[in-house]
């Protein structure tokens, strides 16, 4: 027999996605990670400076590159996930500005739809690059300004599909 304490229990835990510390190869198949160390540096402006060049490939369908800049506001752990978006039409840079710490959360495609998110925890110094088409929650700083310089497409035409969850999930340290 089952009690209905159980069975909602089960339910909540199967609706918990535990954060994952960001690394290059837990994130490759949603996109590329951007930080230092990565590759070997080209010294550049009379010795003074390290150059780290190529991190990320960006691609855009019939637009531009552009650069914006967004000011999200701070939100706390236990996230709630209820909506999740994709770009048809380009990748999506996010470079925080000012030490901020974020949430990356990402998903595979299930015909039309994201599959179970995976999450991230981003520290101030790693930046990610979200490939064409990648499902992916919202801009979620954590600790920091909320400032990000933002890479993606301009242009003509629909570049943004969202999905809203039919159940919320609940993002725990």
């Amino acid at each position: 027999m089952f009690s209905l304490e159980a069975l909602c229990g089960d339910m909540m835990k199967n609706r918990t996605i535990l954060l994952e510390p960001l690394t290059e190869e837990a994130f490759s198949p949603f996109g590329e990670l951007i930080e230092t160390g990565t590759t070997i540096p080209t010294l550049i402006n009379e010795g003074r400076c390290e150059r780290f060049s190529d991190l990320a490939s960006l691609r855009f369908e019939g637009g531009r590159a552009g650069i914006s800049l967004f000011q999200a506001e701070l939100r706390s752990l236990p996230h709630t996930l209820t909506m999740m978006e994709r770009h048809p039409l380009g990748s999506q840079c996010f470079i925080p500005m000012g030490q901020s710490e974020y949430l990356v959360v990402v998903a595979e495609d299930d015909s039309g739809r994201p599959s179970t998110p995976r999450a991230f925890w981003a520290n101030s110094s790693q930046s990610i690059n979200i490939k064409q088409n990648t499902w992916h929650g919202v801009l979620t700083p954590i600790k920091g300004s909320g400032l990000f310089a933002v890479v993606d497409r301009i242009g003509a035409g629909n570049n943004l599909e969202e999905y809203w969850l039919k159940e919320a999930y609940q993002i725990v340290e």
